[in-house]
């Protein structure tokens, strides 16, 4: 087997392969056997047609079923040889199959050689998930607005036991404890984002082309079928699908490269993961573990 290999770009590369004639002939050989089991022939048992019956009669179907089979095989072969890592599948073109010989390009995006700053000891700042009485009573006024009460109706025992509590006190309790709750959530997913901005700011790289479209065209759906679950019409959603390549094009090729930095540690670092676990995930709380933390 020859193969040339292209550079397009940082990401991009073009292989050109050319299979010689005998490897070529033994594939051709296996599946006219396999042809010649199943073949009707008029005047033949199956499996007792002679080859040349069959090669007269079903010779373009063996010519498929040989690229057919080639391919894949050979693709994989020079994968390993030129030690490629692909993104994606590869985009196969200008397939021939002349003098015996079995020619095809395969144009494809593989993985960008990332060179990793330090990640140990990331700076990450976790606010506080106190909740003031300023935060409480302003929640409450929320609930009596919502309740439709009137600005000086009193925040008592009355009010509570329209929510559901016997006393304001227990009410107030349950309210502090979900609003902690929350603001403990929220921190939590700063601390994470902390840890994501800085290696998307300290990790330069070019994205893959075709996984940064393929996550385009997957965020696009998501919001597509969210503005049909609000019940927008069809003619709005058709004037906002533009916009929404435009605007998401950005977060696409943040998400993948992204992906490719965490998939890097989880590479140095051994971390592997269960059927149920996300790899993703397990590498930001590798890295949170590993940060330095600091209280505001």
């Amino acid at each position: 087997m020859k193969l040339e290999v292209k550079k397009i770009d940082a990401t991009k590369r073009e292989l050109k392969f050319e299979i010689p004639p005998e490897r070529v002939s033994q594939a051709l050989e296996e599946v006219y056997k396999e042809i010649g089991k199943v073949a009707k022939v008029q005047g033949f048992r199956p499996g007792k047609a002679p080859r040349q019956i069959i090669q007269k009669e079903h010779g373009n179907l063996a010519q498929e079923e040989v690229i057919k089979k080639l391919i894949p095989e050979v693709y994989e072969e020079g994968l390993k040889q030129h030690n490629i890592s692909p993104m994606d599948y590869p985009q196969i073109n200008d397939v021939s199959l002349k003098d015996g010989r079995l020619f095809f390009t395969a144009v494809l995006d593989i993985k960008p050689e990332i060179k990793l700053q330090e990640y140990k000891g990331i700076k990450v700042q976790r606010k506080s998930s106190q909740v003031t009485d300023e935060e409480i009573n302003k929640t409450l006024e929320i609930f009596k607005k919502g309740k439709g009460e009137a600005q000086d109706a009193p925040l008592d025992d009355n009010f509570a036991k329209g929510l559901g509590y016997p006393t304001i006190v227990e009410f107030t309790t349950f309210l502090k404890r979900q609003m902690e709750m929350d603001k403990d959530r929220q921190n939590r997913i700063d601390v994470e984002n902390q840890i994501l901005e800085t290696l998307l700011k300290e990790n330069s790289f070019a994205v893959p082309a075709s996984a940064a479209k393929k996550q385009l065209e997957h965020l696009v759906q998501e919001n597509i079928r969210h503005l049909k679950s609000r019940r927008v019409p069809e003619e709005e959603i058709k004037k906002r699908e533009e916009g929404l390549y435009k605007n998401l094009k950005p977060v696409a090729e943040r998400d993948i490269k992204l992906f490719l930095i965490l998939e890097k540690i989880a590479e140095l670092e051994n971390i592997t993961i269960g059927e149920k676990e996300s790899l993703p995930q397990k590498v930001i709380e590798f890295l949170l573990k590993n940060a330095q933390w600091q209280e505001e």
